[in-house]
C-alpha cells in the first residue's frame, strides 16, 4: 500500500475519532448511531495510523506531499 494521506489529512481524521469517542462515552450520541459513528471513528483511527484511505486510490486522491527528485 502506497501511502495516499498527508499529515494535516491523518491529524483531522484523529480528532474526528476522538470527539465521536468522547461524544459517546459522555451519552451525548448512543443508541444505533453511537454505534455507527464509532465505526467509523475505528476506520478513521486506522486509516490515519497507515496513512492510506482506500476509497482514495480508486479516484486517484492523494493529500500526501509530492517528493522532489
Amino acid at each position: 500500500m502506497k501511502k495516499n494521506m498527508g499529515n494535516a489529512d491523518r491529524i483531522v481524521r484523529f480528532i474526528i475519532a476522538a470527539v465521536i469517542g468522547i461524544l459517546y462515552y459522555t451519552g451525548t450520541i448512543s443508541g444505533t448511531l453511537g454505534i455507527v459513528l464509532l465505526v467509523l471513528a475505528g476506520v478513521f483511527l486506522l486509516t490515519s495510523f497507515i496513512s492510506f484511505c482506500p476509497l482514495y486510490a480508486p479516484f486517484g486522491l492523494s493529500t500526501c506531499p509530492t517528493k522532489k527528485p
